[in-house]
């Protein structure tokens, strides 16, 4: 399954309790990255260019990337994908890989928050600095704005895309985080969650 979501809305926090439940493992591209290039793997070293001169990395090399990564033997009995895809070229990509190995999709869960709340949970993030609270510079509310804009430009349109499969639920996610997880669980027929909506 593929979980999606604007950044602030919990992604990473859903995405590990999730997988536990249904014991698979939680894959997200910042760590496939991360694996690659500290492997110094041929796509590890194909990606890092591109990221030391600051450019996105090609989908074919994400792609492959995750690809490898599913092929994995504790992805055999099912994974979710937490960060990716993030395209609609991606999701295409993604499709065909998965074909290649035996498998599709067979949820796609989409968290739902308000954009005020996102700001407001995004913006309130603090971190320590010579033992004085402050605010990062990409948690500024102007900034999480624009972020804001280009999920909705970028990897909004996913959630049509995957509707139109029939692969979607949408999940609310404002609440207490076991609040969403029983949402999440009930969207994917788990009887330990709660009852889903008629969304």
């Amino acid at each position: 399954m593929v979980l999606l979501g604007p950044p602030g809305a919990g992604k990473g926090t859903q995405a590990e309790i999730i997988a536990g439940e249904l014991a698979v493992p939680a894959i997200s591209t910042g760590d496939i990255f991360r694996a690659n290039v500290s492997g110094q793997t041929e796509l590890g070293k194909q990606a890092k260019v591109y990221m030391d001169a600051g450019d996105l990395v090609p989908d074919e090399i994400t792609v492959a990337m995750v690809s490898d990564r599913l092929a994995e033997p504790d992805a055999k009995a099912g994974f979710l994908l937490d960060g990716f895809p993030r395209t609609i070229p991606q999701a295409e990509q993604l499709r065909t890989s998965l074909a290649d190995l035996g498998q599709s999709l067979d949820r796609v869960l989409e968290l739902v928050v308000d954009e005020d709340e996102l700001v407001r949970r995004l913006s309130g993030r603090r971190m320590l600095v010579d033992g004085e609270w402050v605010q990062r510079d990409d948690d500024k509310p102007e900034t999480v704005r624009h972020r804001l804009q280009v999920y909705r430009e970028q990897t909004a349109p996913l959630s049509g895309f995957y509707e139109s499969e029939g692969l979607l639920s949408r999940i609310d996610a404002i609440g207490e985080v076991e609040e969403v997880t029983a949402r999440a669980l009930a969207a994917l027929g788990r009887p330990d969650g709660a009852q889903p909506s008629d969304d």
